[in-house]
């Protein structure tokens, strides 16, 4: 199991940013619209982090791990069968891949086919 995608909503994206890159000597690039404009750097061993700020009124703030699987339909199906909602259907994100929630447990999960 690997995290491909570390997403934190936050509405103080540069705060976060600014922090991180001088506690953890990464690098945040510019927002990338892909990614519900988040700023994003590279996470150790592969995958990314990314900042954004909510997209809706009602999202609250929070950090949701993306992991990553092999084929994002099969792990919906799976994760559904084991008794999640699903909240997001597998969708494309071009230039990423596929990406989808189901929730559980109380706590958002990811899935994330690259």
């Amino acid at each position: 199991m690997r995290i491909h995608y570390l997403e934190i909503v936050t509405p103080d994206v540069d705060a976060i940013c600014v922090a991180y890159e001088k506690l953890h000597g990464v690098r945040f690039g510019p927002p990338e619209p892909g990614l519900g404009n988040a700023r994003t750097a590279p996470l150790e061993g592969g995958g990314l982090l990314g900042v954004r700020a909510p997209l809706r009124e009602d999202e609250a703030p929070g950090v949701r791990p993306y992991l990553g699987v092999d084929d994002a339909e099969a792990a919906v199906r799976e994760a559904a069968a084991a008794g999640g909602q699903v909240a997001l259907p597998p969708m494309e994100l071009p230039g990423f891949g596929k990406c989808a929630i189901y929730l559980q447990g109380g706590v958002d999960h990811g899935l994330w086919q690259p």
